[in-house]
Formats: C-alpha cells, structure tokens, sequence
C-alpha cells in the first residue's frame, strides 16, 4: 500500500514525547484531503435538522418529522457499512462519486413530496435511499490519516489519538455551523431550503474530496499475503462493545436535536434552535481539542468507561430545564461530555482492526450513531408531540444508561492485540496482552 514519507526518527521521538495538532498538521500529505473532507461533511451535518424542520412544516406533526428523519439514519446505518467494505476493496473514489449523485437525487425527490404534501408513506419511501445513499465521509478521511501516519506499521503512531481528536473536533465544528444554517435557511428563506443546500454542498464538496487521489488508501481485494479476503470489521468482539457505545451517543444527538427543536418551539422562539444545538455540538468541539492535546497514561478503556459515566451523568437533569439559557447551558455540558468518548472510541477501533477493514469499521462506528440517532428522532418525536418537549430530553438519559451497562459488561474485548497481529489480519477472538 502507497503511504506517505515516514517521519524523521527524531520527529517520531517528538511526536511520542509531545504529541500536538501542529505537529499533526506537518505530516505531508495530509492537507490535500483535510480541506477538501471538511467541505465534503459539512452537509451531514445539516440533514436531519433539514428533513426535520421540513416535514413538521408540512406536516405540523414532530412525531412524523421525526420518524422520517429516522427512516433516513436507519437506512444510513444500515448501508453505511457495506458502503465502507466496498470503499475498502474498490478505492474511495468508485463508492464516493456515484453515491453522491444518487444522494442529490434521493434529496430531490424528497423535497418535491414533502412541498406537494405527499402522504407519509412516500415520505418515507423517499428517505430510504437518501439515507442509503449519505457519503460517508468521515470514516474516509479517517482512514487517509491512518495511511498518513504509516498506521500499518508494527508500532501505532504516536499521534493517532491526536487524530482521532482533530477529526472529532471536525465533526463537531461542522454541527455547530450546519444545524445554524440549516435553521436560518428553513426559517427565513424557505422550508426546503436547508436540504436544497444540503444536496448542493454535497455534490461540491464530495466531488472535491473525490478528486483527491493520491492521499486515499489503496483497495485491498485480498489479504496482505494474498489470500482470501479480510472478514468483516464486525468479527472482532472489540468493535461490537464500541458499536453498543456509539448507539448511544446517538441517542443523544437525536434526542437532543428533536426536543431542543420542540423547546424552542414552546418558548416562542423557534429559530434558536439551531443556535441552543449549536451551544451543545460547541462543548463537544471544545472538549475535543482539549483532549487531543493531552498525552494520557490511563488505558483508553478506562478512559471511555469514565467518558461515558460522565456523559450519562451530564444527561440526567435535561428533563427539568425550564429557561433556554438553561438548556443551553446543561447542552455545553453534554457536549464537553461527548467528545472524549468519540475519540477514544475511534482511537480504539483503529487499534483493533487491520488496515483492510478499517473503513468499513469506522461506517459500523458511524452507522452506529446514525441508528441510534434515528431511533431517538423517532421516540423524542413522540413524546414531544404528546407530552411535550421536557419528556423528549429523558431519550439521552436512557440511551446512555443503558449502553453504560452494557458496555461495561463487555469491557474485557477493548484491549488491543499486538499491532504486529492485527496488521496481520487476525481478528477474532483474542487473549488481552495488556492490563489496565
């Protein structure tokens, strides 16, 4: 596989003794895909507020907004997998340039339903292959770093949790301008607006990414000693721990999103809603460059284990908000919470996996979020629609409580195996060679 110019011995020693963004930014190559995948993101982060804010405007019904958004994060979640195993054995670009047209399209024909008030079930047929057909981004860029940081090698590069913590900050710098522009778009120019330029930035931004040959991962067809291909990324028990965590993290974006959006709402100023959600996605993104830039010596099981008690913690008093700044508070709160937990969930998937299924696990870890996400939609929807916004904000709460549980049940599968063995392509059940 094609990788970048190894770094100097001594910038090794440097980046291992004071692992920085500046330094991570200095690997050559990296900038030729790290603007062109922020651009090519950015519409993801405004879809479901889009979808939402449509449909309850042709609709007047949050229940079924919701639900629609959530047939779209099912179907991504569903898809997003399989679209990142085929990246892996065809390149990024042969999954990325027809996916892009097809999800402009799919968007298309979901506005044109939703604006002639279709019924509900074309709605969702519509959502179906919107969602099917989101690019997965993210798990593509993240994949370009692991090559650029010579990932495959026997010894994981030292800025990897450096990277895993720039790309989360990515994320969220996106979910603090796209649910904003979203909502002013839908709320002063027109309800549809927010998923036309949704569609746009998708066709721009991806067709731009795509063009950036050179720094994507060379497809693996087969195993590195040219053998039978890898298994899925969802054989190793490690990435099934992380998917049950993810799941619940994206109960909390949709619950969020769905019952802020019903808040506002009720307190006579809906077009805040982007801008309290926007307050929320900001204390991720914060938490996220603080974390990247800390070297730590706990084990990154702990660490997630201590994130996600946090984040769980941090969910418990959002049914009782009476006051937006309240709410936006208590949101800065669970999104300084939620970053950590992302990161170090990236960072551990990247070490439990071989580089020929390393994006297809990063679109389960992304998936994942996207099913949870859809799910919390769909019941934050409801329950905003019948017994209002405050029994909206206990989805989050459950979700994260109930991942907790689980989770720690299976905490004994996130200790990773020697990179000389995952590199070799041994992904199953493994005995733990370090103790935290």
């Amino acid at each position: 596989m094609p990788t970048s110019p190894s770094p100097s011995p001594s910038s090794k020693h440097d980046a291992a003794r004071t692992p920085s963004y500046r330094q991570l930014l200095r690997t050559p190559g990296v900038w030729a895909f790290v603007l062109p995948g922020f651009a090519a993101r950015q519409p993801f982060a405004m879809l479901t507020i889009s979808i939402v804010l449509l449909v309850e405007h042709t609709t007047g019904s949050y229940g079924t907004a919701g639900a629609v958004a959530a047939v779209t994060g099912v179907a991504m979640a569903v898809c997003a997998p399989r679209g990142g195993r085929l990246a892996d054995r065809f390149g990024q670009r042969a999954i990325l340039v027809p996916g892009i047209a097809l999800h402009a399209a799919s968007v298309g024909a979901l506005v044109t339903l939703g604006l002639v008030h279709a019924p509900v079930w074309a709605l969702f047929a519509a959502a179906v292959p919107t969602g099917a057909t989101v690019p997965q981004i993210g798990p593509m860029v993240r994949s370009r770093w692991a090559v650029a940081l010579d990932g495959s090698s026997t010894r994981p590069s030292p800025l990897a949790q450096t990277a895993a913590a720039f790309e989360s900050v990515t994320d969220e710098f996106t979910f603090v301008i796209g649910p904003v522009l979203a909502t002013a778009l839908c709320a002063g120019v027109h309800p549809a607006a927010g998923l036309i330029a949704e569609a746009t930035l998708t066709l721009a931004g991806g067709s731009l990414f795509a063009a950036q040959r050179k720094t994507a991962p060379a497809p693996q067809r087969t195993a590195a000693d040219g053998g039978t291909r890898h298994g899925s990324a969802m054989a190793v028990p490690g990435v099934r721990a992380l998917v049950i965590a993810f799941l619940g993290i994206g109960a909390v974006f949709g619950g969020m999103q769905v019952s802020i959006t019903a808040f506002t709402e009720e307190a006579g100023h809906p077009g805040l809603s982007g801008v309290v959600y926007g307050t929320f996605a900001a204390g991720n993104m914060l938490a996220g460059v603080a974390y990247g830039a800390v070297r730590w010596q706990r084990s990154p099981r702990r660490r997630l284990l201590a994130a996600y008690s946090a984040l769980t913690l941090a969910c418990v008093p959002l049914w009782a908000v009476q006051t937006l700044p309240v709410l936006g508070g208590l949101g800065l709160v669970v999104g300084l919470c939620i970053a950590p937990t992302l990161i170090t969930g990236y960072t551990l998937v990247d070490a439990l996996v071989p580089a020929a299924t390393r994006t297809e696990a990063f679109t389960w870890l992304t998936g994942a979020v996207a099913l949870g996400q859809a799910a919390a939609v769909t019941v934050a929807g409801l329950l905003a629609d019948h017994a209002g916004s405050h029994v909206g904000f206990t989805v989050p709460l459950t979700g994260t409580a109930v991942a907790l549980v689980i989770l720690a049940g299976l905490r004994g599968h996130l200790v990773p195996a020697p990179r000389s063995v995952v590199a070799a392509g041994v992904i199953g059940h493994r005995r733990a060679v370090t103790v935290d």
